[in-house]
């Protein structure tokens, strides 16, 4: 057994408490057989008060000494023996820990689980490393409700998620470029999955969701339709797309001009480059042609009659100018078709309604344009559905529908300060579940997103950020909040992030779960029927070329 198992297994004695507060954490010296460089932001530890035991994470390390004389004139440590002696009578290393949870040390503590730290242990209370059975007491085991997210820093013991508290509120995945967003995303709709505690209705932007897609080192990765055929369903706004890449799609959404409100448009302002008035026009225009206003406008022509009508309505030649250039660019999107035979709405209520999850591709239309019309547009339709359901299951004192997780990518074209207010996807942010209806968010730039959106969302997860504001925004509001930013400070660029929030009891730093490997497919397909583990076998060969 290495010293660090041992660390792990047996909680050994770090140090002692030496003073602290609540609101700013503890401070523990470390005894001097400890090397501080065992030590490492974000593991944990607990702390033996004399009347319960602290549960609780480091937030910084330092180092002290008793004489300042040694800082301005170090001692020769070139002989070991001299280093030794400082290290137990002149130097020393301190703890910052910042207590989270108290945890039983009794049967009575045992039985009612981790609770929030209201108070703080006394002087000279022992610190100790978490043992995995602490761990394991604090995060639970995986169960109908809870799925295995990562594991801590330097230990083995599974991380769980709350699934359904998590469902609960608004949720999102936050990390700068590169940092494994996509593959948190999938996992996260994949313990969605696993345990059926919501519909997931996924806006993919990228398309690296419903199927195979490739990994940053090129090597390609199963999505959800491989995993689970028969829980979700791919929908495309891009048909020859998806036959080039071999997918199998279940629906092709097309939208007719009919359905675009000049709410759509008000929305596109920024990344058509509209001016006031000319968002102003639509609502005119449509006044004037009704619900086929879009269709009218692209037709009409450079005429006396336009110019009529132009004065009619009291829009401005340059106005009508700037707003005929916006809705060119919106007219040269291919699935858009004056007249549309099949309700993608209705279609995908109802894939949702026999649970069966809806990932829609976007293919070739990775335009911030199309992804924000059309997003905005079915969300809006779906999430009034919800409501009627709601308020007639609540009228009806009958069942309510199942909670519902709308997934969306580059999130601050959504919701950023000036549009929050305005978006169906701010209006579900700040509902909280009052319609079973809630985001999960995605995005590299949280700085970007308004804060009173920022504030409702109940669970983050967040892999490494760089900018100071994007990590003043997302731990915005929190308790500890300079000792978790050092905490964020030293992710690793890959494969960790900080979990704060609603689904877990506390914050927790994790080494995500595999995902990519043969064994973690049979991990995350269990619930599949038994063909697919033969699939999956099959596919050995092609992915491990």
């Amino acid at each position: 057994m290495t010293e660090q198992e041992g660390i792990e297994q047996e909680g050994q004695r770090l140090g002692i408490v030496v003073s602290g507060s609540l609101d700013k954490g503890m401070e523990a010296r470390l005894d001097s057989s400890v090397s501080i460089e065992d030590m490492a932001v974000g593991r944990y530890v607990t702390i033996e008060g004399e009347k319960r035991r602290f549960f609780g994470m480091i937030t910084n390390i330092s180092l002290g000494v008793i004489d300042q004389k040694l800082t301005l004139t170090p001692p020769d440590t070139s002989d070991s023996f001299t280093s030794e002696v400082l290290a137990g009578t002149g130097t020393y290393g301190t703890l910052r820990i910042a207590p989270y949870l108290t945890i039983g040390s009794d049967a009575l503590g045992l039985l009612e689980g981790p609770q929030p730290a209201k108070t703080i242990p006394k002087h000279f209370s022992v610190v100790k490393a978490a043992s995995q059975r602490d761990v394991e007491l604090v995060f639970g085991s995986e169960d109908e409700k809870k799925f295995y997210i990562g594991t801590p820093l330097d230990m083995e013991t599974k991380v769980c998620l709350n699934l359904e508290e998590l469902v609960k509120r608004s949720s999102g995945i936050f990390g700068k470029s590169g940092t494994g967003k996509t593959f948190l995303t999938r996992m996260l709709l994949i313990g969605m999955l696993q345990k059926g505690t919501a519909a997931n209705l996924v806006f993919d932007m990228h398309s690296e969701y419903g199927w195979e897609a490739r990994s940053e080192e090129g090597r390609k990765v199963k999505a959800l339709k491989q995993l689970f055929p028969s829980k979700v369903a791919v929908f495309t706004l891009d048909e020859e797309s998806s036959r080039r890449r071999k997918v199998s799609t279940d629906f092709v959404v097309r939208i007719g001009y009919g359905e675009i409100e000049p709410e759509d448009i008000s929305l596109l302002r920024q990344t058509l480059n509209l001016t006031e008035p000319a968002v102003e026009a639509v609502y005119q225009l449509q006044r004037r042609f009704g619900k086929d206003w879009l269709k009218h406008t692209l037709d009409l022509a450079d005429s006396d009659e336009t110019r009529d009508l132009l004065k009619d309505l009291s829009i401005h030649e340059s106005t009508y100018q700037n707003l005929r250039r916006g809705l060119a660019t919106i007219g040269r999107l291919q699935f858009l078709e004056p007249q549309v035979g099949d309700n993608p709405v209705k279609r995908i209520l109802e894939y949702l309604d026999r649970g069966i999850n809806v990932v829609l591709e976007f293919g070739r239309y990775t335009d911030i344009t199309a992804y924000i019309l059309v997003a905005n547009l079915l969300t809006r339709r779906i999430h009034a559905q919800y409501r009627e359901r709601m308020e007639k299951a609540i009228g009806e004192d009958a069942a309510p529908p199942q909670p519902l997780v709308i997934t969306i990518e580059e999130a601050h074209k959504f919701l950023n300060p000036e549009l929050a207010s305005q978006t169906i996807f701010g209006t579900i942010a700040r509902e909280m579940r009052k319609y079973n209806v809630t985001l999960l968010i995605i995005d590299q730039r949280p700085s970007g997103i308004d804060s009173e959106v920022m504030s409702q969302i109940g669970t983050k997860i967040t892999c490494l950020l760089d900018n100071d504001r994007d990590i003043d925004s997302v731990l915005a509001g929190v308790s500890n909040k300079n000792e978790l930013k050092s905490v964020l400070a030293k992710l690793q660029s890959k494969q960790q992030a900080l979990i704060f929030g609603h689904a877990v009891p506390m914050p927790v730093v994790v080494r995500t779960r595999e995902y990519g490997s043969v064994q973690s497919y049979k991990e995350f397909a269990t619930t599949e029927a038994a063909e697919l583990e033969k699939q999956v076998e099959k596919d050995i060969e092609e992915l491990w070329q």
